[in-house]
């Protein structure tokens, strides 16, 4: 066994959910670029576009269940919000997650591309979530909401990425949630959304279990001290780390499939 590209996989794993569990995202915005292009620069064996989605969608589930029962506690997360957004997208999560074995890796790589694209875009549009209401109270289209969630659940699937990184900014420009309910709330619709896309992605046969366990376990680790360092933050600094996280990823995804 080959610890350095064990080590390696820890790492990936360790700072994409230390990043996820801060901004309420499955960390695949930023695991699956890393998963793709890191180990084969390091001189390591380079992964497809279907494992690491496969690789992704199991990785998010304990991501996101680690980060979410960080949250619990703090009364951001809107349960009527989870329970309409989550039980449309683990749908769709599932007929994506299972539906990408009908396709290409370059159709994957696209796919996630243009999610990336769509919520660089979400994240620098007018926002009028009012922070200061009492979170309790929070109000949004519901029809709108369960929409949303079914089409990205599909979208997201295919790429093993949950849709965290498109459903923030869904909830903050779409439906007008604040930030911090937005971020904790996503955390418990993402858990959901990758139980779909986690067996679809096991159904369509492209499970690697070395390196998914080992994101896992940094996952596990990382993702609550995320949450923690997260409440300690400002609502807007969060947002603007999501959003250069967002852009950064855009922009190299689009590089490398314009420039083949």
């Amino acid at each position: 066994m080959d610890y350095g590209w064990i080590l390696l996989l820890f790492g990936i794993g360790f700072i994409g959910s230390l990043i996820s569990g801060m901004v309420g995202i499955g960390g695949s915005i930023i695991k699956y670029p890393m998963l793709l292009y890191i180990p084969p620069a390091l001189g390591f064996a380079a992964f497809t576009a279907h494992e690491v989605s496969a690789i992704s969608a199991v990785q998010v589930f304990f991501a996101t269940l680690s980060g979410m029962m960080a949250f619990r506690k703090g009364g951001y997360i809107n349960k009527s919000l989870v329970i309409i957004m989550g039980g449309t997208i683990v749908v769709g999560s599932f007929i994506g997650g299972y539906g990408s074995k009908l396709l290409s890796d370059s159709f994957i790589n696209i796919t996630y591309a243009v999610l990336a694209l769509v919520a660089a875009v979400m994240m620098f549009l007018p926002k009028k979530g009012q922070e200061d209401m009492d979170f309790g109270k929070v109000k949004f289209n519901k029809p709108v909401a369960a929409i949303f969630a079914a089409i990205i659940g599909v979208v997201s699937g295919i790429v093993g990425a949950a849709g965290a990184f498109i459903t923030v900014p869904v909830m903050l420009v779409i439906l007008k949630i604040p930030t911090r309910v937005a971020i904790a709330s996503s955390l418990a619709i993402t858990f959901i959304s990758s139980i779909g896309s986690t067996a679809g992605k096991v159904a369509g046969g492209h499970m690697l279990l070395i390196p998914s366990i080992v994101m896992v376990v940094a996952s596990t680790i990382a993702a609550p001290i995320g949450a923690k360092v997260s409440k300690k933050l400002n609502p807007k600094l969060l947002q603007w780390i999501l959003a250069g996280l967002i852009v950064a990823t855009t922009v190299k995804i689009w590089m490398d499939i314009l420039g083949k």
